[in-house]
């Protein structure tokens, strides 16, 4: 009787596992797998117990109030302008720097002369180097005072929509200025992720789409983009994760307040990590658990981006790539 195929790879398996290198592989991709867990663990069990400190001694909703004085009599504190400020400027970095990463990476990869793509990649991968200070510098003394004629503008023909509407006066530290700061700086990420996997596509596709006749940009929809899909959506979470977290770049350049304004050309708001950093330092005991209770959201947020992004690209098939 012959041996079927699921019976070869059945022997082949128990060879393998039979072998001493693979068995110590194994033993140590497993090891590093559950010490990841039991790190991530740890760090949500510290930033719990020491939230719970925190949010059991406050005097008002932890989750709605605008003030944040953990040192007052009686402590009050909250997180409502760092989140609206954490996720105004997350979603402003995202919407300009995702459709310019892709079409950085489709030029890369598919439109510019080797000679040309080889400098270009080797100089956005510099770019990703750049510490978040050096971006925050540039931010406080270029972007700002070269923001207030784009923010005139935008509120002179756009201030009809109320978010471009400036209401206050004062100079561009405000969360639009922070979401195109946190643009740039996640671009080179996004970008080289997403050019690596444009890169993957199986040549054979691409010259079977132009053998029918289709042209560059039909090859790069019917081909590359689906195929390129799952690594859009990984490259983009990857930005986001820096843009939530950002800390000393949004704390040079924007303006602290707790106040929320639907306004994003006024100056003013906070994010989670910008609150942090600037209030660490000076915090007492109390304060500091306060500010650990601000970063377990945080968290939650983040691991809440991620799952969201794991369940988008597991929940069609061809978002892997395999059907394009």
């Amino acid at each position: 009787m012959a041996t079927t195929t699921p019976d070869i790879q059945r022997n082949r398996r128990a060879k393998s596992a039979s072998r001493p290198g693979d068995r110590i592989f194994s033993g140590l991709s497993r090891g590093s797998g559950i010490t990841l867990l039991v790190i991530m663990a740890a760090i949500a069990g510290f930033l719990t117990y020491r939230a719970i400190l925190a949010i059991s001694k406050d005097s008002t909703n932890f989750f709605t109030t605008f003030e944040w004085n953990p040192a007052g009599n009686p402590p009050v504190f909250g997180i409502a302008v760092l989140a609206f400020g954490t996720v105004v400027s997350s979603i402003i970095a995202m919407a300009i720097a995702v459709p310019v990463a892709i079409g950085i990476a489709l030029f890369i990869s598919h439109y510019a002369p080797r000679k040309l793509a080889k400098p270009l990649a080797y100089v956005v991968d510099l770019l990703a180097a750049v510490p978040s200070i050096i971006y925050g510098l540039w931010g406080a003394i270029f972007l700002v005072p070269y923001l207030d004629g784009l923010n005139l503008w935008l509120d002179e023909y756009l201030g009809w929509t109320y978010l471009f509407d400036k209401a206050n006066e004062g100079p561009a530290r405000s969360l639009f200025t922070v979401g195109i700061l946190l643009a740039i700086m996640i671009l080179p990420i996004i970008t080289n992720v997403t050019r690596e996997v444009f890169l993957q596509v199986p040549k054979m596709h691409e010259e079977a789409a132009l053998a029918l006749g289709a042209t560059r940009w039909e090859v790069i929809r019917m081909s590359v983009l689906p195929f390129g899909r799952s690594g859009i959506i990984s490259a983009s979470m990857l930005g986001l994760g820096r843009a939530l977290g950002e800390t000393m770049a949004v704390a040079v350049v924007l303006s602290p307040s707790f106040l929320i304004s639907g306004h994003l050309l006024d100056p003013g708001g906070g994010t989670f990590a910008q609150n942090i950093a600037a209030k660490f330092n000076e915090a007492n005991e109390f304060g500091r658990d306060a500010l650990i209770a601000s970063g377990l959201v945080l968290f939650v947020i983040t691991l809440l981006v991620n799952g969201a992004a794991r369940w988008i690209i597991g929940r069609r098939k061809e978002y892997s790539g395999a059907a394009a």
